[in-house]
């Protein structure tokens, strides 16, 4: 286990901001998990569970205790006897996410193809339900097994019991802070069931003459689509999309036709209900509202938006957290401005 004091965590936040925290913790095991979380005193708060910080935003030095999974690739695969085409992969929570899905791949295990290079741990999957191109790990995540702070116990939790939504879980919500996550068991497929039908997939496919695609082949166009629309961490500090794609009801979404008849949209496959008894129907593109609105390619002070997916913001150079918040709210407030739609973040802001 490690205690860092007065811990840098430019290397835990793939935006490569440049901030502190009082105390760094890490853990390489359930048993150290629950060795930390005991020796937790008060003056530790406020606590930030942190993976590689790839969904991250941190807006100044954290004045408190950063407690994180040490990141190494550990991968257990068993079976079920009354599963006959599952197999099952119980990975350590600071396994890197797109190593495991790369070792999927080559096992023949399937199911994770379309979530090639997202970046991350395997532990921010289970809490964000992370997803790109028709596929989420809500899909495939099986248990999640962790420590939970205020008795320090160990605890396992059904796919059921996390609730996911669209990048969301109970991990995010009335959870928030009170387990670390240790592992996550995903259940795979023997079967090779590929999804083809979103983004540009199918296109990409066909350009390469592929009409039945392997596994191999999927993650290799998902990885070549992502990488000629995402910029690289390492080179041009982002969080990937940083907003979350908002979904309307068919009224919103109707009045919205008339007026931009080329926007592209998704319909959901299940209508979700509100609270207030709205239902949603349709998801529209953040990427190409913030793109209507004039601001792809645009920087604002050393923060800006990406030139190639309006989606992303990035860290020009030496921008700090508070730049790039105040970027956030700006487009938040275009958008809002022009299509009466309010964009939310999907990164987690400190």
């Amino acid at each position: 286990m490690k205690d860092i004091k007065n811990a840098s965590l430019l290397a835990h936040n793939t935006f490569g901001i440049d901030v502190r925290c009082r105390r760094l913790l890490e853990f390489s095991s359930s048993e150290e998990a629950q060795q930390v979380v005991r020796g937790l005193r008060e003056g530790d708060r406020p606590y930030l569970l942190l993976g590689g910080g790839s969904n991250l935003l941190l807006t100044g030095d954290y004045p408190g205790t950063v407690i994180t999974p040490e990141n190494r690739f550990e991968v257990t695969v068993f079976s079920c006897p009354d599963d006959q085409d599952g197999v099952y992969l119980r990975c350590w929570a600071g396994s890197t996410f797109d190593e495991v899905v790369d070792y999927a791949v080559k096992l023949g295990f399937h199911g994770m193809e379309n979530l090639s290079l997202i970046p991350g741990e395997v532990g921010a999957s289970a809490i964000q339900n992370i997803g790109a191109y028709g596929a989420e790990a809500s899909e495939i995540i099986k248990e999640v097994e962790a420590v939970e702070i205020a008795t320090a116990l160990p605890v396992r939790f059904s796919n059921a019991d996390c609730q996911y939504g669209y990048r969301q879980s109970r991990f995010k919500q009335e959870w928030r802070d009170k387990y670390l996550v240790t592992a996550v068991t995903y259940r795979l497929t023997k079967t090779f069931a590929p999804k083809l039908d979103y983004g540009s997939i199918r296109r990409e496919l066909d350009a390469k003459g592929i009409k039945d695609p392997t596994a191999s082949q999927m993650r290799q166009v998902v990885i070549a689509i992502r990488r000629a629309k995402l910029p690289d961490p390492k080179v041009e500090g982002n969080a990937g999309s940083f907003f979350m794609n908002p979904m309307v009801t068919e009224r919103k979404f109707r009045s919205l036709q008339l007026l931009y008849p080329e926007m592209p949209f998704f319909r959901l496959p299940v209508p979700l209900r509100q609270a207030d008894g709205s239902v949603l129907t349709v998801k529209v593109p953040a990427g190409w509202m913030i793109d209507q609105c004039g601001w792809k390619g645009r920087s604002l002070g050393r923060a800006g938006v990406h030139d190639r997916q309006a989606l992303v913001l990035v860290n020009r150079g030496g921008a700090s957290g508070q730049e790039i918040l105040t970027l956030c709210r700006t487009i938040q407030h275009d958008v809002k401005e022009r299509f009466g739609i309010q964009i939310l973040p999907e990164v987690n802001i400190k």
